[in-house]
């Protein structure tokens, strides 16, 4: 379980604003959702993990945060993505901040890639961040702008060589970014994308933090000390809050020096 928020920067413009996190129930997303409410903010998130998700909500609210919106959804089906947005709407009213986190970064080699699961590849990491973008676009204008935080990686800018659909789905990503902030700006809506580094989520510890792994971190970060989902998610807030309000079309990366 994700550690409850620090008493790190606290942000009035984020009170009450309606928020929307894809993958919230675990890992970064996790995190996304524990800290958003510790800032007062309507929490709705998405996930295919319905147990783990509804853990998170109880947790959340035995704080004495407000309990976040958990809406079961496989961000895969962009119909369900768009019918769980417009529900979080309806509940939270409309979504002044996207967190578009959901992804799957299960290693693969070329030779192993065939059609569906390159499409499968594409659906999990890429897609659904545009159609999730373009969902909440009518809502924000409502609003009168918002922020939208689209999740990268920075395994496309080292060319990591054990998930190569994974490293161009989040290539893509920047892409999206910038074409997006120049096409929603005139509405007062940001778009950034939020590049992680190796963050220490429980399934990366489990599956793939071995000692070679460790010795990686220690020649490649500048920084000694560990990135946690928490890292990741204290940058979220700032370029969700009005301290940002200048702030789009960018990349902010948080990897500890990595790259």
């Amino acid at each position: 379980m994700t550690a409850d928020p620090q008493p790190y920067g606290t942000y009035p413009s984020l009170a009450g604003r309606s928020v929307f996190i894809t993958g919230g129930g675990s890992g970064i997303g996790e995190s996304l959702v524990r800290h958003f409410a510790s800032q007062r903010s309507r929490v709705a998130f998405v996930d295919i993990a319905e147990g783990a998700s509804r853990a998170v909500v109880e947790s959340v609210s035995a704080t004495g945060a407000g309990a976040p919106l958990f809406i079961p959804c496989d961000v895969r089906d962009v119909a369900a993505l768009k019918s769980a947005i417009s529900e979080a709407c309806r509940q939270n009213g409309p979504i002044e901040v996207l967190c578009n986190n959901a992804g799957n970064d299960d290693r693969h080699q070329t030779q192993d890639v065939d059609l569906d699961y390159w499409d499968d590849r594409m659906a999990v990491n890429l897609r659904h961040q545009f159609f999730a973008a373009q969902a909440v676009l009518p809502y924000m204008k409502t609003a009168g702008g918002g922020s939208i935080v689209n999740f990268g990686s920075i395994t496309w800018m080292v060319g990591d060589a054990d998930c190569p659909a994974y490293v161009t789905a989040k290539a893509a990503i920047y892409g999206m970014t910038r074409a997006l902030a120049r096409e929603f700006g005139p509405h007062n809506i940001r778009v950034n994308c939020l590049v992680p580094g190796w963050v220490m989520t429980e399934r990366q510890i489990r599956l793939w933090l071995t000692p070679e792994g460790e010795r990686q971190i220690e020649q490649r970060q500048c920084l000694p000390q560990r990135l946690h989902p928490a890292d990741i998610a204290r940058m979220a807030l700032f370029l969700a809050a009005d301290d940002s309000r200048m702030c789009t079309s960018q990349q902010f990366i948080v990897d500890g020096g990595w790259v």
